[in-house]
């Protein structure tokens, strides 16, 4: 067992120094004005652990108290997706051209495409718990109902 642990291990520890190596090459000759893509780098995963994920885990908790059970899936997913789709539209909500440009990124509006997305998550997140409490209501009338004999 320890030794698959190892050999899954090896793949990842390979990608990780070759990315240090890429960064390395890139950050060396213009080291002074690197510092903040080092910060950046750094910084997303400590944001997210220190900030995002403390967040997410309380909320999906709260939920888990507070809504009917029908309402908890969909909703806990709903909610999910809306903390994914902050963190990864973040960099351009924050600042105009927070990211490289690439073609057709910043041609639209990213706030009108963040909120036209979080329409729909939370449109499939009603239909999905609208579906659920019709679910549970036609089982829950099949077993008052009494059977009719043969």
């Amino acid at each position: 067992m320890k030794t698959a642990r190892i050999l899954l291990a090896l793949p990842g520890l390979a990608a990780l120094a070759y990315g240090i190596v890429l960064f390395l090459d890139y950050a060396a000759p213009a080291w002074p004005d690197s510092f903040t893509t080092l910060l950046w780098i750094g910084g997303g995963p400590i944001v997210n652990d220190a900030v995002f994920a403390p967040v997410a885990g309380v909320v999906g908790l709260l939920l888990a108290r507070v809504l009917p059970q029908p309402w908890r899936g969909p909703v806990q997913v709903g909610a999910l997706l809306t903390a994914v789709l902050g963190f990864v539209a973040f960099p351009l909500l924050w600042r105009a051209y927070g990211v490289p440009p690439k073609p057709g990124l910043h041609d639209g509006n990213t706030w009108l495409g963040l909120l036209a997305t979080l329409a729909v998550v939370w449109s499939a997140v009603l239909v999905a718990s609208v579906v659920r409490i019709v679910r549970v209501r036609r089982r829950a009338a099949r077993e008052i109902r009494p059977r009719a004999r043969s």
